[in-house]
Formats: C-alpha cells, sequence, structure tokens
C-alpha cells in the first residue's frame, strides 16, 4: 500500500527527521541572536584575502605624510604655508578632484592667507570634518571657507564590535541637524560628473542612490550576519581593492620637490594624508586577519581612497558592489545545509565514510560561497558550516548509539555458539544482515548437523539430576566447541541434542564454499567421535556413565533469521534440510556405528566423495517426507 511505503520511508530516514530539524533551529537560532556574529565577520576577511588581487585603479592616488616628511619639515602639524605650497603643485597637474583628509578647523601659521585663498580658488577641492564624536575624540569642525563653500566631507566610519572597519557612510546627519556627505563619496562625485555621470533615485528604491548602472542599496542593521548593528546615516558594505598599499602613493616630499612626472595627477582623484605612524591615523580591515605577528592595519586616507575607487569602479565599471540576502533565503541556506550534512551522514551510513564525504561537503560549501563573494555576494558561511557539522556529528552520534544496539542485539542473538572470526564477519556485514532490529530471512544453501545421545532417557532414570545436569553440560561444552572449531554454528540445544549449521550466517557464494561446509560437518563428526572415545576414558575412570552418539547430516537450502518475539529473539535455521538432518540422526536405530553413527544425505555425499570412508545404505522413506532419500554412513572408527 502507498501509505504504507511511505510509513516505511519515513521510518527508514528517522535519523534525519531526528536530528536536522533539532540542528536547524538551534543554528538558526544562534544567528541571530548574534552569537555567530564575530564568526562571519572572521569569514568575510578570509574571502577577502582569498579574492585574486585586483588591478591598481589608477583613477585614484595618495600624497601620504610620512615619518620622513615629519622629520623633514621639523613640525606636526604642517604648517599653513606648506599645505598651500602642496595644494597649488597639485593642482598644475589638473587632478580631477583633491581630498584633503587633515583636520584644519584653525590656523596653523605661517601661510593661512594663503591657504584660505587656495581653498576659494579650488573648486574641486573636499576638506573634512569629523562630524560625530566618538570614545576615541570629540567631533572636529572643518576649515570655515569650504563649510561655506560646501567642500567638506565626513571622514567618518563605522567599526564593528571586532573594531574593524568593514563598512563605509555616504551619508549622515550630524548632530546640528545637517546632511553630510563622506569624502570618499564627494571625490567619486566630483570624477564622475566629468564623465556625464550624476546620481539619481534608484529604480527599485527610491530611498538608493543609482550611478550609472550601479545601485547602492542602504545597509540596515540586521543585514547579513550583521545583529542590532549601528545603522546610522547611510551606509554600505565595503568591498576594498586590497589590503594597504593598493593604490599608488607618493610622499609629500616627492610632491613638494617637483619631481613628480607633469601629468601625474592628471584627471585623477587624489587624496593628501597622513601615513605616518607617530600620527596613528590606522584602522584594522578584513585584510588584519592573520594568526601570526601583528595584524595589518590601513591609515584612514587608504580607506577613503578605497570608498571612492569602489564608487567610481561600480559606476564606470560595473564592478561588484557587496550584496546580501534577504534574512529568508539566509534560513533556507543554513537550513537546507543542515539537512545536507544529516542526508549524506544517513545515507552514507558508515562513519570512515562520512569522515571523507563530509568534510569534501564543507569545502564544496566553502567553495561555493567563495565563487558567490567573487560576483558580489556576501551570503552566510559560518551558520550553513556549523550546520552540516552539527547535523553530521549528531547522525554520528546516532550511528554510533544504533550500532551499540545493533552489536548488543547480534550478540544476543548469537551469545557463545559462533566463533570469534565468524562474530566478525556477522558484525562486518551487519548492515546487510540486519532489518528493522533483526536478521533478514534469506535462503542460503549450508549443511545442517544433529547429533544425539543414544539412549538418553534411560541414563536419566538412572542418574541423580545433579549428576545428570553435570555430566551433561561437559559433553556439549566439548560438542559445541567442536562445532565452533569447524567454523560452524550453534544453533541450538534440545535436550540432549546439538543442532549445528555450517555455512551461515554469511552466504556462501560458490559451489566450493558449499561442498567445504560440508567437509566441515563431516569432519567436526568424525572428531566429535575422537572427543567421546577420550570422554569415555576420562568417564570410566571417574565411574560415571559411558554412552554412545548418532549424528545425522544434510545439505541444501535452508531458511536462516531471527525468530520470536521483541521480549525474546534467537537466531535459528528452518527448512527441508534441517529436517532431513534430524530424520537422519533419528533414523533406524539398529544400524550399527559404534561409538558415534553418521548419516549423510547424498548431497552432502556428493561433496565429500572420496575425503572420507563411507558406505551407501540405500534409497530409504523418512518420517515426513514423500520421497525416498539415499542415505550414506560415515565410518569414524
Amino acid at each position: 500500500m502507498p501509505w504504507a511505503k511511505i510509513v516505511k520511508g519515513v521510518w527508514d530516514w528517522r535519523g534525519v527527521w531526528m536530528t536536522a530539524p533539532g540542528v536547524a533551529i538551534l543554528v538558526v537560532a544562534l544567528r541571530f541572536a548574534g552569537v555567530l556574529q564575530p564568526l562571519e565577520w572572521l569569514a568575510l576577511d578570509a574571502l577577502f584575502q582569498l579574492r585574486p588581487l585586483e588591478p591598481q585603479d589608477k583613477r585614484v592616488a595618495i600624497v601620504g605624510i610620512t615619518e620622513a616628511d615629519i622629520n623633514t619639515l621639523g613640525q606636526w602639524p604642517i604648517s599653513d604655508a606648506v599645505l598651500a605650497e602642496a595644494i597649488a603643485k597639485l593642482k598644475q597637474h589638473e587632478p580631477a578632484a583633491i581630498g584633503l583628509d587633515l583636520y584644519r578647523n584653525l590656523p596653523v601659521p605661517p601661510g593661512h592667507e594663503r591657504l584660505v585663498e587656495l581653498f576659494e580658488s579650488t573648486p574641486n577641492l573636499i576638506g573634512i570634518e569629523k562630524a560625530v564624536g566618538d570614545d576615541v575624540g570629540e567631533a572636529v569642525a572643518a576649515p570655515t571657507v569650504l563649510q561655506q563653500l560646501n567642500q567638506v566631507g565626513s571622514n567618518d566610519v563605522p567599526q564593528d564590535g571586532d573594531g574593524k572597519i568593514r563598512r563605509a557612510v555616504l551619508f549622515l546627519k550630524t548632530p546640528d541637524g545637517r546632511f553630510l556627505e563622506s569624502l570618499g563619496l564627494k571625490l567619486a562625485w566630483l570624477y564622475l560628473e566629468q564623465q556625464g555621470v550624476t546620481p539619481e533615485a534608484a529604480a527599485i528604491n527610491s530611498r538608493w542612490m543609482q550611478l550609472g548602472n550601479a545601485v547602492f542599496r542602504e545597509f540596515k542593521a540586521n543585514d547579513g550576519p550583521y545583529v542590532r548593528a549601528d545603522d546610522g546615516g547611510y551606509q554600505i558594505l565595503l568591498n576594498f581593492r586590497g589590503g594597504a598599499g593598493s593604490f599608488e602613493i607618493v610622499s609629500l616630499s616627492d610632491l613638494l620637490s617637483g619631481t613628480l612626472p607633469p601629468d601625474w595627477a592628471r584627471d585623477r582623484v587624489v587624496l593628501i594624508g597622513p601615513l605616518a605612524v607617530s600620527l596613528n591615523d590606522f584602522f584594522e580591515t578584513p585584510y588584519s586577519f592573520n594568526f601570526i605577528g601583528s595584524p595589518e592595519r590601513m591609515t584612514g586616507v587608504e580607506i577613503q581612497a578605497n570608498l571612492t575607487s569602489q564608487i567610481i569602479s561600480a559606476a564606470l565599471d560595473d564592478r561588484p558592489l557587496i550584496r546580501v540576502w534577504p534574512d529568508r533565503y539566509e534560513v533556507a541556506w543554513i537550513v537546507a545545509w543542515c539537512a545536507v550534512g544529516a542526508i549524506a551522514s544517513w545515507s552514507l551510513g558508515r562513519i570512515g565514510r562520512i569522515v571523507v564525504i563530509v568534510p569534501l561537503l564543507a569545502v564544496g560549501l566553502t567553495a561555493g560561497c567563495f565563487w558567490l563573494f567573487l560576483q558580489g555576494w556576501w551570503i552566510p558561511l559560518a551558520p550553513p558550516l556549523l550546520g552540516l557539522t552539527a547535523s553530521t556529528i549528531a547522525i554520528v552520534a546516532y550511528i554510533a548509539n544504533q550500532e551499540r544496539e545493533d552489536r548488543q542485539l547480534v550478540m544476543n542473538l548469537f551469545g557463545r555458539h559462533v566463533t570469534p572470526q565468524i562474530a566478525e564477519a556477522i558484525w562486518r556485514d551487519r548492515h546487510e544482515l540486519l532489518k528493522e532490529g533483526r536478521l533478514m530471512a534469506k535462503k542460503v544453501q549450508a549443511t545442517v548437523l544433529f547429533t544425539d545421545i543414544k539412549n538418553f532417557s534411560s541414563l536419566a532414570e538412572e542418574s541423580d539430576p545433579e549428576t545428570l545436569m553435570l555430566w551433561l553440560n561437559e559433553y556439549m561444552e566439548e560438542m559445541a566447541g567442536l562445532v565452533l572449531a569447524h567454523g560452524g554454528v550453534v544453533d541450538k540445544f534440545i535436550g540432549d541434542s546439538v543442532m549445528a549449521v555450517f555455512g551461515v550466517p554469511i552466504p556462501r557464494s560458490t559451489p566450493e564454499a558449499i561442498a567445504a561446509d560440508a567437509v566441515a560437518a563431516v569432519t567436526c563428526a568424525v572428531d566429535m567421535a575422537k572427543k567421546l572415545r577420550s570422554l569415555h576414558r576420562k568417564w570410566h575412570a571417574e565411574g560415571r556413565p559411558i554412552v554412545n552418539m548418532r549424528v545425522g547430516i544434510s545439505t541444501g537450502t535452508v531458511v536462516i533469521g531471527s525468530l520470536g518475539s521483541a521480549e525474546r529473539e534467537d537466531y535459528t535455521t528452518i527448512g527441508d534440510s534441517v529436517n532431513v538432518a534430524a530424520r537422519l540422526e533419528s533414523y533406524n536405530k539398529e544400524i550399527d556405528g559404534g561409538i558415534c553413527r553418521i548419516l549423510i544425505g547424498e548431497e552432502t555425499y556428493l561433496h565429500i566423495e572420496g575425503k572420507f570412508p563411507a558406505q551407501y545404505l540405500g534409497s530409504v522413506m523418512l518420517k515426513g517426507r514423500q520421497k525416498p532419500v539415499r542415505i550414506y554412513q560415515v565410518l569414524a572408527d
């Protein structure tokens, strides 16, 4: 029935249903609680560092104020006169825009009048102000003249919880109510305006800015892996071109000396800012991530250069901006990888396979996230990796627990009735043997051996119970030991009888193996005769009774499997060959066989012919059978 198949399918995959949803709920909860945010930041840092180096953006350059420049000039801050000379020389190179990443809220004599004059006569020069105070310092105003000319940009940068810069501000609202663009944005606007590109409201969202084909999506507090981040102003994720030193940099001394080529800065955006270590204008970025040595830091002027380059490249070159998925996609992504880990681990089943395949899946996940990052998408990596790993661990733990239960089941079924070698073979092939908590029933070719003590009833009447039980246990112990020694399985003890099977539970697949089982069974019976003769000598010396035994052996098709209820279950063998072996053991008790009479069926005889002395007794009708059976006697004495 279809419904029965559905129920069976659900049960067959119970490990997945029991682990994947719980792991997914846990990982998603951790993700939205912000616990995984630091791991996602580290993942982003790694993606940046693994990304191939991008070509240097020749449209943006930096005039850096180095430690050597300060030592040469002999003062900091540099005077207005020196700064005015630098701006004047730079103007001669006809740059598209000049960004002054230096605080100049107060005059630094001499030369202040000359500097103000240059500010007024350089419409493509943008100064800075620190608009928002923070833990590092208070707000810093821009030069008054630049404020009046609306040639001011903010150099404020938001830091993540780990102190790194991964975002940039395009616009912000100052405490006094003004709307202020960032330095990087204003410089990019000046450059793009000369290329005929002006800002406009994006068609998909009028709140977003569009330049060319590039839409600058506004960062929100819970975008990507962020949880309750400070999203004040209009922010975007920074797509760095590289680590520190990614832009062409010349020193202030190079500019002042006039040694630069005449067209060095023509049509370029040039930023002037500090690089000297003593000025401590450094920030950590994704490229600061490393395990060995001091982290690399980037100067503030280089961060503004990265922002300018990002805006220009997105508008003119279609260089990707970093985007993130909506929350619903991220949840589906995380849940999917939790399911992948559970399904893959459950399908593989064996721990040895899992420890090989699942790491490959993790590599594939990482490679996929990296490829998407190259296309401009920052999608979750740490949560799905955690989900993949956690669901795998949960499945492995579940499988290990199931294996413990399966081993206990196998041991309960076989107990002491198989050799260690057979026990290992059973455990090795347990997945093929076990089904729904029991051994699968299957038809196999095997050889069945039955033994019985001759006249045991009379002996039992003449012996006291305790003595009889001790004597019988000794006999059974020796006979069972011989079965195990010859590779057989002791199926059961029935009173004074032993039923053993050769060729189970691992099915034989070749005629040679089936014949070997028949030979092993007959060899076992012959050795039982020898062992009984040895026991006779011992029992005679101890004054205990002496008995003879009968053996019946039959080779053919049998059915093996576990039989019983949930409370009591045994491994057993049933089938026509079992009945034939039992009937051969009890057939015509008048036939003499000495200490141990061994009767075998025709198929067994065909396998052992020429290996043991045997005689044909005839074709007889065994009890319960409708056709005659050709029987033979193996001569054990």
